[in-house]
């Protein structure tokens, strides 16, 4: 680098021009694995693939470049040598139709290192991936520090450069740029005597990536909109007159074209006050008596108004026994259901309810949501079943009377939001019901939480209610960017989990 003149950096696709630079510029990274390639074999990727060669030039003179090719992931996520891609006479093989890209060499003129080009070229890399929306970018990749330390077997050399007690010029480069090794090729390429033949092959996944629709209507959504009612509490002539007040809500939430409708635990819990005289156990198997003819009400007004709806939570008898079930109905007419695991001791005090025993991601045609009833989201465990299952929007339905009783449902949700790397949505109902003994008083700030990252608000929440108002609140979240939290975030919860060492205490119990 000429430190009398100004550096001026710009990054382009190389052309046929640009072979004598690049050779010359090939030569001197690469002396020891035969240094520049042949022109014909330049030309044929120039040719073939004229997005993939790229270069990055100072004051018009080439000091890095990066040389691509479009492979079948399928083929090339399995082992295979060097001779696979480029034949010992040049030959590069090139697939057109092919859904991933194949690094061939980066190289940077041994002046400018250290100022982060190769960053650049990788960087370039991964956005052509996203923007052919290809799988992933594969590479085999050289360990030339090898040589230096072939007293230990090449896995332990490679797990030394994972924890940075090595530097390998090329493998610690790569790991600094998000590719992960899959698996050690043997004899890659024999000639490369400092990395005795071995290679990485090295995998940097695009999850933007998605597979080919067979329509626009096929396409997954991305950004989903979630519609939460804080609910009030009031006194009911019949089930009509609270259907009525909730066909309300969804209608409104519809007119915002909202994908879901979260409604709070037991909403439905002034229908007890039809029958004002019975005992707290007696009035709760009353009020189940009304769970069916909501349920398919309900049902009907997911199809209707075209928006998916988690109806709160009802009770349900089964078998002699009471259980607090949560239920999801489906714009397209299909419901599914979510018991409640945790029973409080006012529910099993006061109304003798059961707890359900399986938790379950629900696929959904706006993600993949879990529900956890109130109680359900202040255990940890939950959460992280459904997280191991993709889950991408919790949804918490919740009755609380106290403040206190608030407070432990928000932090909690949004300790799952963090934890789980997942959107949490909680919905609770205000007012009185001074005629219903045990639901009497209500307090909620309904509200949708984010993950606490850079991607997301800077306090982690997206929306949220005034408290004990009846209103509606909306977020949209962005279900990209939770593929970006996993792989970019400023920390990984879920990427850095350690199942093997928690597993190993919960065994000595």
């Amino acid at each position: 680098m000429d430190e009398n003149t100004a550096t001026l950096l710009n990054l382009r696709v190389i052309e046929v021009s640009d072979y004598q630079p690049l050779a010359e510029l090939m030569d001197l990274v690469f002396p020891d694995v035969g240094g520049a390639w042949p022109k014909s074999t330049i030309m044929q990727l120039v040719t073939a693939f004229p997005d993939g060669q790229i270069c990055i030039e100072d004051n018009g003179k080439i000091v890095a470049a990066a040389l691509t090719l479009k492979v079948s992931y399928n083929r090339f996520s399995l082992p295979h040598t060097y001779a696979d891609i480029i034949t010992d006479d040049g030959v590069v093989f090139h697939n057109a139709k092919g859904d991933a890209l194949y690094g061939l060499d980066v190289f940077v003129h041994p002046d400018y290192r250290g100022h982060r080009l190769g960053r650049r070229l990788y960087e370039a890399r991964k956005d052509l991936c996203q923007a052919l929306n290809l799988k992933a970018i594969l590479a085999g990749g050289r360990i030339p520090g090898y040589h230096k330390h072939n007293d230990v077997s090449v896995t332990d050399y490679i797990n030394k450069v994972r924890r940075k007690e090595v530097h390998d010029p090329i493998l610690s480069f790569q790991l600094s740029n998000d590719f992960d090794v899959k698996r050690l090729m043997n004899r890659y390429l024999p000639e490369d005597d400092k990395s005795a033949g071995y290679a990485t092959l090295l995998e940097w996944d695009n999850f933007f990536y998605e597979e080919d629709a067979s329509s626009v209507h096929d396409i997954e959504k991305t950004i989903v909109r979630l519609g939460v009612v804080q609910w009030q509490m009031r006194h009911v002539l019949s089930v009509d007159d609270l259907l009525n007040q909730a066909e309300f809500f969804v209608s409104s939430l519809a007119n915002y074209q909202s994908d879901f409708a979260l409604f709070p635990e037991f909403f439905c819990a002034p229908l007890m006050g039809l029958a004002p005289d019975k005992r707290s156990v007696e009035a709760i198997r009353f009020l189940s008596e009304f769970t069916q003819a909501i349920k398919q009400r309900f049902s009907q007004l997911a199809v209707t108004y075209n928006i998916n709806i988690i109806a709160g939570s009802m009770p349900v008898l089964e078998n002699g026994k009471l259980y607090n079930v949560s239920y999801l109905m489906h714009r397209d007419g299909s419901i599914d259901e979510q018991y409640k695991i945790h029973i409080t001791p006012h529910e099993q005090r006061d109304w003798v309810i059961d707890g359900g025993d399986t938790v379950k991601v629900i696929e959904t045609d706006a993600g993949r949501v879990g529900i956890l009833t109130c109680y359900d989201a202040e255990f940890p465990e939950l959460g992280r079943i459904l997280a191991e299952q993709g889950v991408q929007i919790l949804f918490v339905p919740f009755w609380t009377d106290t403040k206190n009783g608030y407070l432990r449902v928000r932090l909690c949700a949004q300790a799952r939001a963090i934890e789980n790397e997942c959107y949490v949505a909680i919905g609770g109902s205000v007012g009185n019901l001074p005629r219903v003994d045990n639901v009497d008083i209500q307090y909620a700030e309904s509200a949708v939480f984010s993950p606490s990252d850079v991607y997301f608000p800077h306090d982690a929440t997206l929306a949220e209610a005034n408290a004990n108002t009846e209103m509606m609140i909306f977020a949209d979240v962005d279900l990209d960017k939770l593929k970006m939290l996993h792989e970019r975030g400023s920390v990984t919860n879920l990427k850095h989990r350690r199942p093997k060492l928690y597993a190993s205490h919960l065994s000595q119990e």
